[in-house]
């Protein structure tokens, strides 16, 4: 159970819930508990529902029905009494409102309001993740209304006072299928002096104050990345219409020019409401392959060649700065799954950054970087990315764990300097153990959030950060935009300055809240796909790792990121003893060992998809 404004859970003992759920709001005494271990405590009253619907299998009886949750946390089924079931039959996944939370003796009660289909329907599974995380499938009548009052283009009124860009070189480079294009990059170099221009879509134009758009796109906080759709923060008409950065469209920006030298610092810079042009749309893959000196590609794009080996050379210099001040960079394997014309999983690729991708990422965290310095000294009230020191804990954890295999964190644990784990990952690099160590020393980090206090970002090793450069798909980035904007226009009246320090920590508060629950909805539909990619493979073989070790099991994850896990109760050769500070599970008799980042080949044994799950067996060579 987390706690309001504490820095530690509490352990809450299955007989001392006392009728609690799950996201449920409480009253908490706190039990005394070893000197060490996590506090314990027991519920003393429920003081808010967290739950008021959810998803599940419904099973149909004679005379009632009931419904089994999705969501493995909430402990007991739902009864559904006759004629609350809406027409479900055995088989189907259902919305459950619920009725009555029950006690010890009774059941839950509900009601179905919403029949998905049946569990093995095409898009069932996603739907129930979707309804599961409490996203919104649909923008209201108001919200599309005030979409389609947007110009298509850009009138010509709006653009001035604005700084005209529109005859710079200007390029947008993302993936081939992305469509709300938000930000665009400028470079030249003269004497030695990089100026580098990062324009973002203005979308504050569009999206004004306690507007019905404005409202829903707080309320959402982010766009959400599923497997098989895009859950967007705005209506199409706006995030792939006006507010894209779209080629040879004028568009209206917010442009942040840096002046950067040799060593990557910037001399000087200015922020500027624009309007730009965009002359080329260019993708990761397109780039790559003209810096790797691909002859055909660099002749379709011969007149942006160097730009981008400019591009390039002023990207490593960033790169090199970061890397001397200590900022981390995990470089972890990451898997694009792809789909069928049904939404069924036919591969997992592997989805691995390059230098295109790195160069894009380096200019738009130096723009976040400046501009969040920019209003930090100007005193005016912001929306700041931060991310904490780790616990002591945690990295003593950490410290264990690299041990192991031959590694060490040396200096003070309970204030670790970034440099330390720096060093540690590129100890690590091209070792068969650097995609484990990177994923468990990400792991030992602290959650980045939004706050209104600038207290610096530990994994950049930054003083100053922000989110400024994605505002179609991130409010934070829409606020500071509205910020800036009225900044530029005159400075904020003590009445505006009052008025966002008032409101500003709810955003940041409820802005961190939205990415969390999209980031879980995204991971709950990947594991699904995986699950039912699986499937096919019941009875084959695989090497993997181990990823993790607990008392119950241990995880091994394969190459192409899918994650299984092998259960005590499948190690039939031993009785295994669980080692913690060792991450190893020990078998009394024989000694075989089974520990973090141990290569082992195991077989695919079963498949759960509608708890996600995928159980392996170690095979004996």
């Amino acid at each position: 159970m987390s706690v309001e404004g504490a820095k530690e859970d509490i352990f809450i003992p299955p007989e001392e819930t006392n009728g609690a759920f799950d996201q449920d709001l409480v009253q908490v005494f706190l039990m005394s508990g070893d000197q060490g271990r996590r506090r314990a405590g027991r519920v003393l009253a429920v003081l808010e529902r967290g739950t008021k619907e959810l998803v599940g299998m419904y099973d149909a009886g004679r005379s009632f029905g009931y419904v089994i949750p999705d969501n493995t946390r909430f402990a007991k089924d739902i009864y559904i009494p006759k004629g609350k079931d809406k027409g479900a039959v055995t088989g189907h996944k259902v919305l459950v409102r619920l009725l009555d939370y029950g006690d010890d003796k009774k059941n839950p009660e509900g009601e179905v309001v919403r029949i998905l289909g049946h569990r093995n329907d095409p898009g069932v599974d996603v739907l129930s993740v979707i309804l599961s995380r409490g996203l919104p499938e649909e923008f209201g009548e108001e919200v599309l209304d005030e979409a389609a009052a947007a110009p298509i283009e850009v009138l010509e009124a709006d653009c001035e006072g604005r700084l005209d860009l529109r005859e710079w070189q200007t390029v947008t480079i993302d993936g081939e299928d992305a469509k709300d294009l938000d930000d665009a990059v400028t470079l030249t170099e003269k004497d030695g002096i990089y100026t580098l221009g990062v324009h973002i879509a203005d979308v504050a134009h569009y999206v004004r104050e306690n507007s019905a758009l404005d409202s829903e796109a707080r309320s959402r906080g982010t766009s959400v990345y599923l497997v098989d759709r895009v859950i967007p923060m705005l209506p199409h008409r706006l995030s792939n219409g006006i507010c894209s950065l779209n080629e040879g469209c004028d568009r209206l920006a917010l442009s942040c020019i840096m002046e950067v030298d040799g060593k990557g610092t910037v001399v000087s810079h200015r922020i500027e409401e624009s309007v730009i042009r965009v002359d080329c749309r260019m993708s990761y893959s397109s780039v790559q392959k003209i810096l790797e000196g691909d002859e055909a590609e660099s002749r379709k794009y011969q007149e942006l060649t160097e730009l981008f080996y400019r591009m390039e050379r002023l990207s490593r210099i960033l790169r090199e700065r970061r890397r001397q001040r200590g900022s981390l960079d995990f470089d972890l394997p990451e898997s694009k799954i792809i789909l069928d014309s049904a939404g069924r999983p036919v591969d997992i690729r592997p989805y691995e950054r390059n230098t295109a991708t790195r160069m894009i990422e380096d200019f738009m965290l130096l723009a976040n970087e400046t501009v969040a310095e920019d209003y930090y000294w100007q005193e005016i009230p912001f929306v700041y990315r931060t991310h904490d020191t780790p616990d002591p804990e945690r990295i003593g954890q950490l410290a264990v764990f690299v041990r192991n295999f031959g590694y060490r964190i040396k200096g003070d644990q309970t204030q670790i300097h970034p440099k330390e784990l720096q060093k540690l990952l590129a100890g690590i690099e091209d070792t068969p153990e650097e995609a484990l160590i990177s994923r468990i020393t990400l792991r030992s980090m602290k959650r980045a959030r939004y706050s209104v206090e600038c207290t610096g970002h530990f994994g950049l090793s930054a003083k100053y950060y922000c989110h400024f450069t994605s505002p179609i798909r991130r409010y934070p980035d829409l606020q500071i935009h509205r910020i800036m904007k009225e900044n530029l226009h005159g400075g904020l009246s003590e009445q505006r300055i009052a008025h966002y320090a008032q409101i500003l920590p709810e955003v940041a508060a409820l802005s961190s809240r939205m990415e969390r629950r999209a980031d879980e909805a995204e991971r709950d539909v990947e594991k699904v796909k995986k699950a039912e990619y699986m499937e096919q493979y019941i009875g084959c073989v695989f090497e993997g790792v181990i990823s993790g070790v607990t008392a119950w099991g241990f995880y091994v994850e394969l190459p192409d990121t899918v994650e299984g896990m092998v259960r005590v109760s499948a190690l039939k050769d031993d009785y295994y003893i669980f080692k913690e500070e060792e991450f190893s599970l020990v078998g009394e008799e024989t000694g075989r060992e089974y520990k973090l980042g141990q290569r082992i080949q195991v077989c695919v044994t079963d498949v759960d998809k509608v708890l996600h799950t995928i159980d392996f067996e170690p095979v004996r060579l």
